[in-house]
């Protein structure tokens, strides 16, 4: 039996719903070597910023149980190196890009959209994710995604320096008490679609130094661990939608994906695309691997397309 696995938000049309996450397979060229990028439904580049950024000290990484946790800082060589060296290249072998924008306040979010919107090889971008789960600097260190005001702030004013045809999907962080809220002020504010969810904060203390084992202290826990809780986030959320709580938009789940079983929990949970992240750093062909293995399970449940999945399990509820 052959699935039809393609997959359609705001009009942009993808061969299938598995993407790399941000910050796991930098801007392409590694990931390539190992299996064509193109054939994703979309590749998702680095969180990338206005200026280039060192990040943060070492130690970056730690290891946990089933899973890892990151302290990188979002380095990179800005907004600019990248629409001149790293988008073209994704252009030239045929990837679809949703490009992971950041920023330190608000109006830089709109600076990096805006010199984005500008590039030459702007067209092969399906779509913008906005990484409002990281600090904002101009409050001191608060981070966009914890507060409705500030994030539906950001998603306004990336907005209006984007094509009104370019999906915007605002990347919502866990910590917090009220997720639901979080996804209403981004939506009522323009995003045509949410990312779910980004790395928890975490740490880890070296038991024999008995120090923090991260130079920058806590960083994002990321890996098997974090899916349920990335199952939870989408549920919460596609009920909400489902109620009439929230305006209904695509949802993309990330967090923890493996294998086609664990992808395909996070598309029954309400996700129309899933990433795959740090499995990549034991696998590099994780991703692909992922896609083939959905397509397998898609198939065993004798549907004709995997967007007969979406959110299935809420019509499956074992009722009290």
């Amino acid at each position: 039996m052959v699935v039809d696995m393609s997959v359609t938000f705001t009009g942009r049309t993808l061969p299938n719903p598995v993407m790399t996450a941000s910050g796991c397979a930098a801007n392409g060229r590694e990931l390539h070597r190992f299996f064509d990028v193109s054939t994703l439904g979309a590749f998702v580049t680095k969180t990338v910023m206005m200026d280039a950024r060192s990040g943060r000290g070492t130690p970056r990484m730690a290891e946990t149980a089933s899973g890892m946790l990151n302290s990188i800082g979002l380095q990179g060589p800005g907004i600019r190196a990248f629409v001149a060296k790293d988008l073209p290249w994704l252009k030239s072998v045929g990837a679809r890009v949703l490009v992971s924008i950041a920023g330190n306040t608000a109006g830089e979010f709109a600076d990096v959209a805006r010199v984005l919107a500008d590039s030459d090889a702007f067209d092969c971008v399906v779509g913008v994710e906005v990484n409002i789960s990281c600090p904002n600097v101009a409050n001191r260190g608060l981070v966009f995604a914890c507060d409705p005001l500030a994030s539906g702030k950001v998603v306004a004013l990336v907005r209006e320096q984007l094509p009104r045809d370019v999906p915007i999907f605002a990347k919502l962080t866990p910590d917090v008490t009220d997720i639901v809220s979080i996804a209403d002020a981004a939506v009522k504010s323009g995003a045509t679609g949410l990312t779910m969810i980004n790395t928890l904060l975490g740490m880890v203390i070296d038991t024999d130094l008995l120090r923090p084992q991260l130079g920058g202290i806590t960083g994002g826990l990321s890996g098997p661990s974090i899916r349920p809780v990335a199952v939870r986030a989408l549920w919460q959320v596609t009920a909400a939608m489902r109620e009439g709580r929230v305006q209904r938009v695509p949802l993309i789940g990330v967090g923890g994906v493996r294998t086609g079983r664990d992808a395909l929990e996070l598309i029954a949970a309400g996700a129309t695309c899933v990433q795959v992240g740090t499995a990549t750093f034991n696998d590099p062909t994780a991703p692909q691997r992922v896609l083939t293995e959905l397509c397998e399970l898609a198939a065993s449940h004798g549907v004709d397309r995997i967007t007969d999945l979406v959110g299935i399990a809420h019509d499956r509820m074992v009722l009290p």
